[in-house]
């Protein structure tokens, strides 16, 4: 894995020079039109960098966007990988380690997910203050590579303080609905069950998703700052529990972008 990784970064560097990367952006389902804001420099698409897996789910386009954003230089996945379509935890995460050893300092995800907490509604917003992992495999199974981070790596602080409290506030400063909680990341495709959506809430996760927690563990392994947040695009309540599609789930994420690309924007340029 360390030669793929610095063999990606090696071709990558050949075709954007001398631009360097200061934040890195994953951006979740429904969830690419922040590109629209960035100033884009060059555009990588994951089936001709090599070792680069393929987004396989509607709506993650699968390119790798370097731009500037708000006066830093960005490089934003428009198209993440989950466990559910095969990929190992280690090619799921193989973008992160990249984009560290392109230079970013920061990294900023987002995702789609469903709601847990009553006092949530869809279309809100939640800085993902802490996690549970629920998914059945880790990213750092296996070998450890010292270059890359410890072989047990902390997680009480999985992340950054900073900029969850700036977040926060700029999300008072434009008057838009926000949250902090707990995110639990399952391992998918499938929706849950009535009872299953009541044993989460019961170990105390306020939403629920297929994603994030791994580039999360290997972000924290490779000591990159992490901000995280959710668009809430489904209700999980068991008392009134309906239906729901993708399009559905797609439609409110698109609907409630625009707040979140307020808030990384401003949290871009403050950071």
């Amino acid at each position: 894995m360390l030669e793929q990784v610095k063999n990606t970064t090696e071709y990558i560097q050949r075709i954007i020079g001398d631009f360097e990367p200061e934040i890195g952006i994953i951006l979740g389902t429904g969830l690419g039109g922040l590109v629209q804001e960035m100033e884009v420099k060059y555009e990588l698409l994951y089936s001709m960098i090599p070792d680069f897996p393929i987004a396989t789910v509607e709506f993650h386009t699968g390119k790798l966007i370097f731009g500037t954003l708000a006066g830093k230089n960005i490089v934003a996945m428009n198209g993440r990988f989950h466990y559910y379509e095969g990929y190992s935890m280690k090619e799921i995460t193989f973008p992160v380690r990249v984009m560290k050893l392109l230079g970013i300092q920061k990294i900023i995800i987002s995702n789609a997910s469903g709601c847990l907490n009553p006092d949530y509604k869809k279309g809100d917003l939640m800085v993902i203050e802490d996690h549970i992992n629920l998914q059945n495999d880790n990213p750092l199974r296996g070998r450890n590579y010292d270059s890359f981070g410890p072989r047990f790596p902390d997680m009480s602080r999985p992340y950054d303080l900073e900029m969850n409290s700036k977040a926060m506030a700029i999300a008072e400063q434009e008057n838009i609905r926000i949250h902090s909680g707990v995110y639990v990341s399952v391992n998918g495709p499938n929706l849950e069950t009535k009872a299953e959506y009541k044993f989460l809430r019961m170990i105390g996760a306020d939403v629920v998703g297929m994603s994030t927690v791994p580039e999360v563990i290997v972000a924290n392994h490779m000591q990159i700052p992490v901000f995280a947040i959710s668009v809430i695009t489904d209700e999980g309540f068991p008392e009134i529990l309906k239906p729901v599609s993708l399009a559905e789930i797609v439609a409110i994420a698109q609907k409630a972008e625009p707040k979140m690309t307020t808030i990384i924007k401003k949290l871009i340029a403050v950071a």
